[in-house]
């Protein structure tokens, strides 16, 4: 700026100069060319008056410069305090934006409390709601095991009576049994048979059933014990003639701990291992028919009877049991045609001694000389092992049977037959020698499953089950045949297999219907003796000619050489000894509940059952059978 000032003062200078000049120039020419005239010119500024003019001038531009220079100096200050108040202003701004930017951190931060306080008090109406609630319902709970308590507490421990029915139950049968209303099926009589031609009805309160369930827990285990019973036992002076007077039998009995690592051990009377399960492998899951019939059905697999069972749960899909429970083998099935008896020189068990607390009843000296009750002699118990799946779907079984057998033969044994001549009477007494007599052990066992599947909303239960081995019938509930005996005294396997097949419905609440459809089938084991005749079960020369003929009743006695008659027991077609080749039933029937809530449940039930009893053919190929039509009824109040 300083330097176009001075450019320009320069620039005026030499301006005014160089007009002085030309002015000086101009007049003297101007002067001498009219000398002649004589013309006075008038007078003109001095040069030195110009200098001072310019000077004048110069120092009234200087001063111009100078006020130029102030405005500069000026506008410098005031643009250097502008570019100062723009850096402060600038300087403000960034701190006004960090002030506004550390305010809207605040701010979000501030939003995020609030949130999280609203969220802090809505979980807190919510946590003041369920507290409300948890609190009403504990409340209502408390005031429930109060009033109506699930169970009763007494110190560490629950006890549920839950299971408890009483029940007036009846059956009609169009063929005779004299059973209450549990059904012997391998004892329906063919049609010819005196019972054969007659019905039955009875009525029973005897099926009423008292349970109680102990419950305790501690750190790692639940401890329990069950107890049920019921009135379906007999006495040596059970009868119907006025008191009806019937003795409670234990049904159940067992104590079991229950270990959070999945380890289950369970000790006492208890539905057998084979028994199909529900679910998992647990005691009191156990899947039992419907049925009013205390036998079920034919094909349903069970015994109940003292075991040691360890199950141990992998998950709640996978179970795994193994038990030892009680054996027993039923008294060998012997038939013989021809030349030859079936053979008597063995010991497999004998009637209870009553001082060791089994049934002695029938025992030789007794008023009657077939036992009512044979108890083996066992050489182990029987052995079970069972896998069960479970599925939303469904429930699955395999399971294996071990069963161990054992009698002692008499090889030298002999049987003397002497005839009193006067009266005609034959006595058989034992002869020979007891020298050579040996254990004879045999080794049975089969295997078995079953399977569950749960449909249309798990409202119907379609099962099938079954078992399939030599000498196993005893799991079956027909009760055929487990064994028969060879020629020399030996015992002989008989093979055989059990098959239920069923369909539960819940179609409301209240009412479920079931069908069942099962069998018991045993096969032929025939040998043949030294004079060629037969012996064993399910002969083919078994006497079949009298199968068609009705006898009549009574007993005859062999004491006199005419012998005597007494009508009145029932008698079974002669010259017709038969065996058995399997048990069929067809089941349905419903349960409706009249009532149900928390003071227990009142029921009423109906079954109708067609069951069938087959023959193996003997001579001729004849093989009568026995059919009945059976009708019961229940009226049952449960506890609550």
């Amino acid at each position: 700026m300083n330097t176009n000032l001075k450019a320009l003062a320069s620039l005026v200078l030499v301006s005014a100069l160089t007009a002085g000049f030309a002015q000086t120039t101009d007049g003297t020419s101007t002067s001498s060319k009219k000398t002649a005239t004589r013309r006075k010119a008038p007078a003109k500024p001095s040069v030195e008056s110009q200098i001072e003019e310019l000077r004048s001038d110069m120092n009234a531009q200087r001063g111009q410069i100078d006020t130029l220079k102030q405005q500069l100096a000026d506008r410098d200050a005031q643009l250097q305090q502008a570019q100062q108040a723009a850096a402060a202003a600038q300087a403000a701004a960034q701190q006004a934006q960090q002030a506004a930017q550390s305010q809207q951190a605040a701010i979000s931060e501030n939003t995020q409390s609030v949130s999280s306080l609203q969220g802090a008090v809505t979980d807190l109406k919510s946590n003041n709601q369920s507290l409300v609630t948890t609190l009403q319902d504990n409340q209502a709970q408390v005031k429930k095991e109060f009033e109506n308590p699930d169970s009763i507490h007494f110190k560490g421990v629950t006890l549920s009576p839950t299971g408890s029915f009483i029940e007036f139950a009846t059956v009609d049968r169009t063929r005779a049994l004299a059973a209450d209303i549990n059904t012997p099926f391998t004892s329906i009589p063919f049609s010819t048979a005196n019972a054969g031609n007659i019905s039955e009805f009875f009525a029973s309160g005897r099926q009423s059933r008292v349970a109680l369930l102990v419950q305790g827990k501690v750190p790692n285990a639940t401890l329990r014990g069950y107890y049920e019973a019921d009135w379906l036992g007999t006495g040596v002076t059970s009868n119907n003639n006025e008191s009806n007077s019937y003795v409670m039998r234990q049904r159940q009995i067992w104590a079991q701990g229950q270990f959070n690592n999945g380890w289950v051990i369970t000790g006492g009377q208890q539905w057998s291992l084979a028994t199909p399960y529900q679910k998992g492998l647990i005691n009191r899951n156990e899947w039992i028919p419907l049925t009013i019939d205390a036998a079920y059905t034919n094909g349903f697999i069970w015994e109940r009877q003292p075991g040691f069972r360890v199950v141990k749960i992998f998950s709640p899909a996978l179970s795994l049991g193994v038990a030892a429970e009680q054996a027993q083998t039923l008294a060998p099935t012997c038939n013989a045609a021809g030349p030859g008896a079936c053979p008597v020189n063995y010991l497999i068990g004998a009637t209870g001694t009553n001082g060791g607390l089994y049934n002695g009843a029938g025992a030789p000296g007794a008023t009657s000389s077939a036992p009512v009750t044979t108890y083996s002699y066992n050489v182990a118990p029987d052995l079970i092992a069972k896998v069960a799946l479970d599925k939303p779907y469904g429930h699955f079984e395999l399971f294996g049977i071990s069963r161990f057998f054992r009698d002692r033969v008499f090889p030298n044994e002999v049987l003397v037959t002497t005839t009193n001549p006067i009266t005609g009477v034959k006595t058989v007494t034992v002869g020979g020698s007891s020298a050579g007599a040996y254990n004879d052990r045999t080794v049975g066992g089969g295997v078995g499953g079953s399977a569950h599947y749960l449909a249309y909303q798990k409202k119907i239960n379609i099962g099938i089950e079954g078992l399939y081995g030599d000498g196993t019938q005893r799991y079956g509930d027909a009760q055929v045949p487990d064994i028969t005996l060879r020629p020399d005294g030996q015992l002989a396997l008989l093979h055989g297999f059990s098959a239920l097949g069923s369909v539960e419905a819940n179609v409301t609440p209240r009412l479920q219907l079931y069908a069942y459809y099962g069998g018991d089938y045993v096969g032929r084991n025939i040998f043949y003796n030294a004079t060629g005749g037969e012996e064993g079960y399910g002969l083919y020369n078994n006497p079949t000619s009298g199968c068609g003929t009705e006898p009549l009743p009574g007993t005859t006695a062999t004491t006199t050489p005419t012998g005597s008659m007494t009508g009145y027991s029932p008698a079974t077609p002669g010259s017709c000894s038969v065996n058995t080749k399997d048990s069929q039933e067809v089941t349905v029937g419903w349960w409706f509940d009249i009532y149900r809530g928390e003071f227990g449940r009142l029921r009423q039930g109906f079954q109708y059952s067609w069951a069938e009893r087959n023959t193996w053919s003997g001579v001729n190929g004849l093989s009568p059978k026995g059919i009945d039509n059976m009708f019961f009824t229940s009226f049952r109040y449960y506890l609550p």
